[in-house]
């Protein structure tokens, strides 16, 4: 028995007017803004579908999903239900037989970063990951799914015993470790452990040493979090928890700086950087 249900586009229309339900869009982003889309809806592309639990509101309404033709939504909608992700409908029929109000332009990603996409290609064929501030685990998800031997740490644990239950429910296996890094003493995330170490939206300075240690010869940093003009757009505020510019290619040193950028992209003022340990 199907832990969703379908929805003709007339019957999706009414809920969307009524504001009843979330809107996830998970056609590709050419799609979502060549030919259109339900205005205010997310957009996650299917193949991005193992991040969405961990970035869903929980506002109890329902998770309306859509496509252009309506089979790439029932597959989102297998995985999310098998997520426990509920309750969830499927719009029949998708886009091509849609009716609504369509808004056109870009949208913004809403799951894993930009960075770690943009730079996925350079990430080896398997090997284990450390993923910093896991969160709910965005990352940790879509690479455990790429059948990545994961480690999330975060210092919340609830948001930890979420990601858990997730990647137990969709049969992945990530490993959680309750830590809160910025009380601890000195850190020790081992040595030559990790073939990839990612750390997003986070910041603590004294951790950059035990960052670089973890990674084994070959292994790669992805790291992006906010600068310090941020502070003029909203929190963080507290420099401690933003970059200088140029810091952050200083900081992965004496590792081999592969790709980075500062600067605003998808909306955020942020310093990024793909750095390799050579030995």
């Amino acid at each position: 028995m199907s832990n969703y249900r379908s929805v003709t586009p007339n019957e999706a229309e009414s809920l969307v007017d009524g504001g009843a339900v979330h809107v996830l869009d998970v056609r590709t982003p050419e799609e979502y803004s060549r030919l259109g889309h339900i205005p205010g809806a997310w957009l996650l592309p299917v193949d991005l579908i193992p991040s969405a639990p961990a970035v869903l509101p929980r506002s109890g309404r329902p998770v309306l999903v859509y496509c252009e033709h309506g089979v790439r939504s029932v597959a989102a909608c297998r995985w999310l239900a098998r997520a426990g992700v509920a309750p969830l409908l499927n719009m029949s029929g998708g886009m091509s037989t849609w009716t609504g109000p369509r808004a056109f332009g870009e949208g913004t990603l809403h799951g894993p970063s930009s960075w770690l996409l943009q730079n996925a290609g350079l990430l080896p064929s398997g090997g284990h990951v450390l993923d910093i501030a896991a969160g709910r685990g965005r990352h940790a998800l879509l690479l455990a799914a790429a059948r990545f031997q994961v480690t999330a740490i975060d210092r919340d644990a609830s948001a930890l015993e979420d990601l858990a239950r997730t990647a137990e429910a969709v049969g992945l296996t990530v490993v959680t470790m309750t830590r809160d890094l910025e009380i601890e003493g000195p850190v020790d995330l081992g040595d030559a452990l990790f073939d990839v170490a990612l750390v997003f939206n986070y910041l603590h300075r004294p951790l950059f040493p035990a960052i670089l240690r973890a990674l084994a010869p070959g292994g790669l940093l992805l790291y992006e979090t906010f600068l310090t003009a941020k502070a003029e757009r909203g929190h963080p505020k507290n420099p401690a928890f933003l970059l200088e510019a140029g810091e952050l290619t200083a900081r992965v040193a004496p590792l081999t700086v592969l790709r980075s950028r500062e600067g605003e992209y998808d909306g955020r003022l942020v310093a990024s950087v793909v750095a390799r340990r050579d030995v």
